[in-house]
């Protein structure tokens, strides 16, 4: 009786070997491809440098300060009401973020 126990003990040992080196053939395969694969995919640069209005150069902050506030006076000097001027003022805020992305925009 005890034979024949350590004969199922043996067998049930070789099979859980075989599942085992089974599982650890897969995972190694899967670290491999996973490897390959991020070895191949382009990254994109880590832009975030934890300064405001990173993206862009300097000249180019400085030129959209400039402008800004050269529209900011044609519209003081051009336009009486003081409404129309607020209202004006507001919407150029408002459209000169996509203003700046669509002409500084290095986006590809």
């Amino acid at each position: 009786m005890s034979k024949e126990r350590a004969r199922r003990r043996a067998a049930r040992q070789a099979e859980l070997d075989r599942e085992r080196t089974r599982r650890a053939r897969t995972v190694a395969r899967r670290q491999r491809r996973r490897a390959l694969l991020r070895r191949l995919t382009p990254r994109l640069p880590d832009r975030r440098t934890g300064r405001l209005l990173a993206r862009r150069s300097r000249g180019e902050r400085a030129g959209i300060v400039i402008l800004t506030l050269c529209a900011v006076a044609v519209i003081v000097l051009l336009v009486d009401n003081v409404a129309l001027r607020i209202a004006l003022i507001l919407l150029m805020l408002l459209v000169l973020p996509a203003v700046v992305v669509i002409a500084l925009g290095r986006r590809t």
